[in-house]
């Protein structure tokens, strides 16, 4: 084979699964999602959501497509099918299985079985048989109709796998001996055959009237509108009466002609026009279905509003619909009579129009089918309707004999006044069918009977009823199993069933029963989800029923989406806007991986490695935080679990692309190491090896490109589904207050380094007025703590959103605070001033609302003493003891001198820092405040000396010093509050703006913005006490909130220092 038939063949496996896995997905959104959603809550939306967001999936690469949904499955394995094996008894479970069947188009669902049998072991197809013998009703034709599409298909298809329908009906004795009775009888059948050759397609065609089987489309157009018109006059009875109470049954009757439309045109869009030519009639179609839509909506609008729905308004648009739908349909059909007939009439022969027909009927479902076909065939009349049934029998396949036996048997319900003057299909027994085989006449092979027989469903092609007139015998009886068969030569009352015996027809009849025509038994019973197959969700791919739950919640969902109003937890999805910006740039980006230079790599693997640690942050906040709040609404439990689950999948997604670009870096190094060595020797620049290293190279940038693409493609699909169901949620179900402890839960538990990633690569993606909005929130979430004094100091590079409430001050206090700002505590600014501008400081420190009271204390307290200071440093003499004092600032202090361990009593550390208050060297604060009559504000230290080199230097981390190699300061380093540690676990808490001992937020503690202090995780649950941390200990009087040693948590919400409680207790 070709490479284009390959092309081919491939093309043809898509379309299959494709097209398969659509209908699934249409059937389980009708059927399981349906009833899962009556006994458990919240769960069934994600995933109708997911169904109708892998709709743009055909849009993408084949590892996207892959990925997307077999996380999708594995997502229903890991929480769906869990619950309907809890929920759902074993019956239970076999009806909606066989629902899920019925709410198949036929052709699907013959196709799906043989793939799926010969897709599977030995042992599973065994398994898959004996459920499906339990999941079909105990119905003889109606288990002979799925049988025979797994088993007859399977000997075409899937007889490699050695196992043929004997060996599958030794499962289930029952099904056994009616197929092995079925087969028997079509070989008895078979053996009475009176002629000596089949009639060919030209002698058919002869023997059917001048009419072109095409022309059954009229049928279906004429029953359409008949319907439309009934409808449209029972719109205006409607509203001359002005009775509401019927309005259910009207409803009902709107959608079955609405399901009738669809599937009719659907039917129209995959089967007459293509085989016509460059015809199309999509957008006519689509119109339709939303006239259809805006009619039922106006419907149920009508029923909620009860005896309120009184007005002329209601009354006025229930007509203009109706006649609205009317003329558009009528127009519609008239156009596909002029421009489609005739082109089908002149092109193809009978035989391809039949064929075309009865696909048609197969795009069906048969839940429909069942209600379909006896409303056509009762609008038609006997000439028709017996036309209609011997097409439909002419142009089915041999395996699907079963299955049309069952549709005329449907079709004949809605024509029984025709067939049969007692207004039944009268059945015979077994025995005097046979007879009436047996005793034909064999030689006269050409004629033709009095009255024309078709197996009767109930009996098993053991009993007939009539169908046809008398010319018409050898059309309904052909098929591929058998010729025609010839009936005796006995006169029979008109429309009778008789036999050639002499038996009383009413004694041997089947107890005087009418043809038991058995029905699928899908609108019954207590599972019955929807009793209306979903045409909607097949033409629109993926959407919800009608008149399921799942389409009225998606509408309040988009109702609630449309609104604008801001929500403190906004600033929770604003995220999704930065994730996406990164998914963008990454995908893009990955398609220049190939032959790109190491620059380029460097920096695409350093915007990855943000994106995966910034969306972990957010996806573990969402887990601890955010679902738990929603868990803990009793109406809104399981609505988060599946995107739990989302997270879980999506960290394996970023850690096979992490491996994936490790391994590409490497090869990237190779690559280049071996460029370098082949130019120091003057080799060839890529030998053998070096175009194996390209190939790879080249290999694994395409699959990471792929890879790339699949996760956005996952996480984009998470984050709408996001913003669809749970967003709206708060809104509902959170007031403000709840929406902005959440969002300070957050907060108090992402650590001060994660904050300093994720704020500028979040405003990054917003635009200036929604970097406001987002500060504010997060100010007013956070305006019990240190949070905006933090966010001040380290905030550089950009324009910090100002906070909303200074916007609403004063003239006079917008002056105050912007002469305030430009203030800064630093000792060198307080030296040049004279005494009149250095009270005009103060006062306008004091005038300052915008400042903490602590912090401003602080520099009331060091502007009062300043002139002190400022006198004491510039005494032009020094003493002999503070000559030897600057020689111990200028030498090492050890924490342990016989081990030469750098640092004082108080911590370890290798530098001493330059207190700007007094510009000495001091090793920490708490050294310095030993000596000195006042206290250091370590934050504003510039300077440090390394104890190593003795080298006065700007503070860092390192000593800059080339002698030093880099040699560090301490294990920890703060940035903010100059704050060296080399032996102890320290974080900074942004909400304290201070270094705590411990692990971090979110690990061992978290900081609770209405107490305003760290607590440990244990406490989550506590009694809060607003800046309970901002007093001093009852015991020592040492202020709490700075204090280095443990406090200890109070039940009455209070504090104290542990050790005094210990000394105070114990």
């Amino acid at each position: 084979m070709g490479s284009g038939g390959d092309l081919r063949s491939l093309l043809d496996r898509w379309i299959f699964i494709s097209d398969i896995y659509r209908h699934y997905c249409n059937a389980e959104d009708e059927i399981i999602f349906s009833a899962l959603d009556a006994r458990v809550k919240n769960v069934a939306c994600t995933y109708s959501l997911e169904h109708k967001g892998e709709r743009s999936l055909h849009l993408s690469c084949i590892r996207v497509i892959q990925t997307s949904l077999t996380q999708h499955m594995l997502k229903e394995e890991e929480q769906v099918f869990p619950l309907l094996v809890e929920k759902f008894s074993f019956k239970e479970q076999a009806t909606l299985v066989w629902q899920f069947v019925c709410s198949v188009p036929v052709y699907v669902i013959a196709d799906f079985l043989p793939w799926l049998s010969s897709s599977i072991t030995t042992d599973e197809r065994r398994d898959m048989y004996k459920c499906l013998c339990k999941v079909i009703p105990e119905k003889k034709l109606l288990r002979q109709v799925i049988l025979t599409w797994m088993d007859g298909k399977n000997k075409e298809a899937g007889s490699n796998h050695g196992i043929n329908s004997e060996s599958l009906l030794s499962i289930d004795s029952g099904s056994s001996q009616f197929l092995k009775e079925t087969n028997r009888r079509f070989s008895t059948f078979q053996s009475s055959k009176i002629g000596k050759r089949k009639l060919s397609d030209s002698e058919i065609d002869d023997c059917d009237s001048l009419k072109h089987p095409i022309n059954e489309i009229l049928h279906w157009h004429n029953a359409i509108k008949r319907e439309l018109q009934d409808i449209a006059k029972e719109a205006r009875k409607i509203q001359h009466s002005g009775d509401f109470s019927n309005l259910a049954i009207f409803n009902t009757r709107l959608q079955f002609i609405a399901d009738v439309c669809i599937f009719h045109s659907i039917a129209e869009d995959q089967i007459i026009f293509p085989a016509v030519g460059e015809v199309s009639f999509v957008e006519e179609h689509a119109a339709e279905e939303s006239q259809f839509n805006t009619f039922r909506i106006l419907i149920e609008n009508m029923q909620k509003a009860g005896v309120n729905s009184t007005s002329v308004e209601f009354y006025s648009k229930l007509c203009s619909h109706a006649d609205q739908i009317m003329d558009t349909i009528e127009k519609h059909f008239n156009d596909e009579e002029a421009m489609v007939l005739p082109s089908a009439r002149l092109h193809f022969s009978h035989k391809k129009q039949r064929e075309l027909l009865y696909r048609s009927i197969c795009v069906i479902p048969l839940k429909l089918l069942e209600r379909i076909l006896p409303w056509l065939v009762a609008s038609l009349n006997l000439d028709d309707a017996r036309s209609f049934l011997r097409n439909m029998k002419l142009a089915a396949a041999s395996s699907d004999s079963a299955l049309v036996t069952l549709l005329c048997g449907w079709a004949c319900k809605g024509r029984s006044n025709d067939f049969c003057k007692s207004s039944r299909l009268i059945c015979l027994p077994s025995e005097e069918a046979d007879c009436s085989l047996s005793m034909a006449n064999m030689n006269d092979v050409n004629e033709v009977c009095s009255r024309d027989y078709m197996p009767c469903p109930c009996q098993s092609s053991s009993c007939f009823f009539p169908l046809a007139s008398l010319n018409e015998l050898s059309l309904l009886q052909e098929d591929h199993y058998n010729r025609p068969v010839k009936c005796t030569h006995h006169s029979l009352p008109e429309n009778k069933i008789v036999c050639k015996s002499s038996v009383s027809m009413n004694a041997k009849s089947c107890n005087k029963n009418s043809c038991c025509i058995p029905d699928l038994g899908v609108s019954t019973g207590e599972l019955v989800v929807n009793p209306r197959p979903s045409a909607k969700s097949l033409y629109n791919f993926s959407a919800p029923s009608f008149n399921s739950s799942l389409f009225l919640w998606e509408t309040k969902i988009m109702s609630s989406i449309s609104e604008t109003t801001s929500r403190p937890i906004d600033s929770i999805f604003k995220f999704h806007l930065a994730i996406r910006k990164d998914l963008e740039y990454l995908d893009v980006e990955s398609g220049k991986l190939v032959d790109c230079d190491e620059s380029f790599l460097r920096n695409f693997s350093g915007r990855f490695r943000l994106l995966w640690g910034l969306y972990r942050a957010h996806s573990n906040a969402e887990d601890d935080i955010v679902f738990p709040a929603l868990e803990s609404k009793e109406s809104l439990h399981n609505v988060s679990q599946s995107y739990t689950i989302d997270h879980k999948q999506e960290e394996k997604l970023f850690e096979e692309i992490s491996k994936v670009l490790s391994d590409l870096s490497h090869l990237h190094e190779s690559l280049i190491m071996h460029k370098y060595n082949a130019d120091s020797v003057d080799k060839p620049i890529f030998p053998s090896c070096d175009v194996e290293l390209m190939k790879n190279h080249n290999e694994l940038a395409r699959k990471l490109q792929d890879m790339c693409k699949s996760i956005r493609v996952s996480l984009d699909h998470h984050v709408i589904r996001e913003e669809l169901e749970l967003w709206p949620l708060f809104d509902k179900h959170f007031s403000v207050e709840e929406q902005d402890k959440i969002l300070g839960r957050i907060i108090g538990t992402t650590g001060a380094e994660v904050l300093q990633s994720m704020l500028p690569w979040v405003t990054s993606a917003l635009t200036q007025e929604e970097q406001n909005k987002m500060m504010d929130t997060w100010r007013k979430a956070t305006k019990n703590t240190m949070f905006d004094e933090w966010l001040n100091g380290w905030w550089k590079g950009g324009t910090l959103p100002p906070s909303q409430a200074s916007s609403d001050k004063n003239l006079d206090s917008q002056e105050n605070v912007q002469e305030s700002e430009m203030f800064k505590a630093g000792w060198k600014d307080i030296f040049r001033m004279n005494q009149n501008e250095l009270e005009s400081e103060i006062h306008k420190v004091s005038r300052d609302s915008t400042l903490d009271p602590r912090r401003k204390a602080y520099l009331i307290q060091n502007l009062m003493t300043s002139r002190w200071i400022a006198s004491q440093q510039n005494i032009p003499q020094e003493s002999d003891g503070e000559k030897a004092n600057a020689s111990v600032e200028y030498s090492p202090s050890y924490r342990d001198s016989e081990k030469h361990i750098y640092g004082c009593e108080h911590y370890k550390r290798n530098c001493k820092l330059v207190a700007s208050c007094c510009n000495k060297l001091y090793t920490c604060r708490f050294c310095h405040d030993e000596v000195s009559d006042h206290s250091m504000d370590r934050k504003l230290t510039i300077e440090m000396m390394c104890m190593q080199c003795l080298v006065i230097q700007p503070i860092g981390p390192t000593c800059t010093t080339p002698s030093c190699h880099q040699f560090t300061m301490a294990k920890y380093y703060c940035s903010i509050c100059k704050f060296f540690d080399d032996e102890r676990m320290v974080y900074h808490c942004p909400s304290c703006n201070l270094c705590r001992v411990g692990k971090g937020l979110g690990i061992d503690f978290f900081h609770c913005m209405t107490c305003n202090c760290c607590l440990g995780m244990d406490l989550l649950e506590h009694k809060c006490r607003e800046k309970g941390l901002e007093t001093n200990c009852p015991i020592c009087c040492d202020f709490l909130f700075t204090s280095s040693t443990i406090v200890r948590s109070l039940p009455c919400g209070h504090f104290m220092h542990s050790s005094c409680f210990q000394v105070l207790f114990y």
